[in-house]
Formats: structure tokens, sequence, C-alpha cells
């Protein structure tokens, strides 16, 4: 954690965050508009978040996350870049999502989620049923998910579990192609450099209306 992470945390995440009440959130309020409306799930160090809300100032975006030092980053970012469209919940994502309102969400991101490698350990993934049917119930008609990851296992697997998550549809036959507007991170890069490739995942609710 940098002097700038622990500064961004105790003076900006106040501002910034979004509280996990029990109650079901207002993002409308909060925002103060009614534009599209973007989860991410775990937004890691946050840079790739903070440049696609930049690139689209009409999309408001959430981030859930627990990493502290990601939270802190992406709060610097917000502050770096102006964003007046990014709010961050620290907690988990179960929690989160029950707090959304049923058919709310445009789009939900997972840009390289843990993929809990070890067999023992696959049941902490998080896109798998009866997760994913949450995710789609959260879904506005027209919506997307979008997961990227360079564990060539969990995307056969994330593959087989969102096919079969009742109100979503792929987008492509089997893997998407990179989409253009997600910018490349440092994680990426090293995941490539050593040799992993990477797999991404496009599946809708409905039909899914180009937005970027």
């Amino acid at each position: 954690m940098t002097n700038g992470q622990q500064k961004a945390l105790a003076t900006l995440l106040p501002i910034y965050s979004i509280s996990l009440s029990g109650q079901i959130i207002d993002f409308e309020k909060i925002f103060g508009n009614a534009n599209p409306l973007v989860v991410e799930i775990g937004f890691g160090m946050g840079v790739a978040t903070a440049i696609i809300a930049e690139s689209n100032p009409g999309v408001n975006y959430t981030g859930i996350e627990v990493h502290t030092p990601g939270i802190g980053r992406l709060l610097m970012e917000i502050e770096r870049r102006g964003l007046k469209n990014v709010r961050i919940i620290v907690g988990d994502a179960v929690e989160a999502f029950n707090a959304v309102k049923t058919e709310s969400i445009y789009g939900i991101h997972l840009f390289f989620p843990d993929p809990w490698p070890k067999k023992r350990h696959r049941k902490r993934r998080i896109i798998q049923k009866p997760f994913t049917n949450m995710l789609a119930s959260k879904l506005q008609g027209g919506g997307y998910l979008y997961m990227v990851t360079d564990w060539a296992e969990y995307a056969d697997t994330a593959l087989v579990e969102l096919s079969a998550t009742e109100g979503l549809e792929n987008a492509y036959e089997r893997f998407a192609p990179p989409q253009i507007w997600r910018p490349k991170t440092k994680f990426e890069e090293r995941a490539l450099a050593d040799g992993r490739q990477i797999k991404e995942l496009f599946f809708v609710k409905a039909s899914c209306t180009e937005l970027f």
C-alpha cells in the first residue's frame, strides 16, 4: 500500500463508496442520473475500470472489490481523471448483488477473476451456478456479461456454466473476440509473456444493443 493509496482510502472512499446496508441500492440517486449501469466484479488495481469509465461518461460504473491497495489506486484514478461516473462497493459480490434491483444492470464485467486453480478450491470460483442465475436476474433486457480470463480450464468451465444459465445467450459460437474498448492491463501483458492464452466470454440477455 503506497502513501497515496492510504491517503485516498482515508479521504476519498467516504465520497465514492456505496455502503451495503441490507437495502436495495438506489443507483439513480447515488449518481444523480438514470444512465446505464455497469457493475464490475473484482476490479483489481482499477486502471482498466478508470480508462473505460473515462471513455464512456454517459455510463455509470460500480466496482466491487476487497483488495485495499486496488481500492486506493482506483480512488486515485477517480480523482486524477476527474471521474463523476464511478463508485465503489467494498465487500462480497454476492452481498452486493443481493442489494441490486432485479433487471437494472446494463453490463457486468469480470476481468481476470481468481481462477482458484487447485481442484479442491474450484468451488470458490465466482462464475458458476447458482450465482450466475443471480447475475442473469440482475441484467436488464439487452444487457451483457463480459468475462476475460487467462486460465484456459476456467474459461472452459465458465463457458459451460454460463451456457446453462437461464436467460443468457452466447453472443458468439464459443469464445468471443477481444473487445476493442477493453484496455490491456499489466496483468494481461504478464500473462501473455508467460505464454497463457487470453479467453473472452460475452453473453447477452435477450438482444444486446451496441453501447461502446
